[in-house]
């Protein structure tokens, strides 16, 4: 089934506990660490425009692409309330084309788990370096092998809310390094529940996996902060947010 079409609009519900505002400053600071003050940035695996929101308020050109026709309705409406300039594709981040080239590339939320087959995720890198402009930089966080086989691994969440209520089925499956949830919804409509159901897919990979994809990709990395302090990455890190940048055609 695809990914986030009845979830899409219950996503930012669940997901208010986010730490975006925390994720937003660290980007902008990585961003004008590196000169990037302004200008074309792309958030790839956009989802609902949070965080392409949220730098579009501090004054960056935004471009989101994300693959689900749902997600980005949310987003469109939340372009609508706000009049920000964001310019919204509709692309599979494993072949998205740009009109131009970029200053930037930001991608958060494990938007990179979703590409699970190492191949592909190179690719993804390759047209993010061919996309930025000369010394542009890419951010980006992932998921952990870690995280999914020791923090998450085989359990189950569930969490009632007055309007909608999830229960969440995690799998790990450690020689693919695949990490499978089925989360269940349940929505209130009216007097009743609408009940509907979603399967998704994440691979879990390391730093090192990550780096060489990045220079088999043609990209430079830079550094890597641990995502829940942006400290040093340790071997419990769960997300890692990862900076590299382009580095000559």
């Amino acid at each position: 089934m695809e990914a986030y079409t009845g979830f899409a609009a219950l996503y930012d519900a669940f997901m208010e506990d986010t730490p975006y505002d925390e994720w937003k400053e660290f980007l902008i600071r990585k961003l004008k660490e590196n000169g990037i003050e302004d200008g074309l940035v792309l958030d790839l695996g956009c989802g609902t425009g949070t965080l392409t929101e949220a730098m579009a308020a501090e004054g960056y050109d935004m471009i989101g692409v994300d693959m689900s026709e749902d997600m980005l309705q949310v987003a469109l409406e939340k372009r609508e309330a706000s009049g920000a300039d964001i310019l919204y594709l509709c692309q599979d981040m494993r072949e998205f084309e740009l009109y131009g080239t970029v200053r930037a590339v930001v991608s958060v939320c494990d938007s990179v788990n979703y590409i699970t087959e190492p191949e592909e995720l190179k690719e993804v890198f390759r047209l993010v370096n061919n996309y930025l402009d000369p010394k542009g930089v890419f951010v980006f966080d992932f998921n952990t092998v870690y995280k999914y086989e020791i923090l998450i691994g085989d359990s189950v969440i569930a969490e009632n809310r007055e309007d909608c209520s999830f229960i969440w089925e995690n799998f790990y499956y450690p020689e693919e390094q695949m990490n499978e949830y089925e989360v269940t919804f349940f929505q209130k409509e009216g007097e009743l529940y609408r009940k509907f159901t979603e399967n998704h897919f994440q691979r879990g990979y390391t730093l090192d996996e990550i780096k060489r994809l990045l220079a088999e990709a043609g990209l430079v990395f830079h550094e890597a902060r641990d995502g829940n302090d942006f400290g040093p990455v340790t071997p419990e890190s769960g997300r890692i947010f990862v900076i590299a940048g382009e580095q000559g055609k």
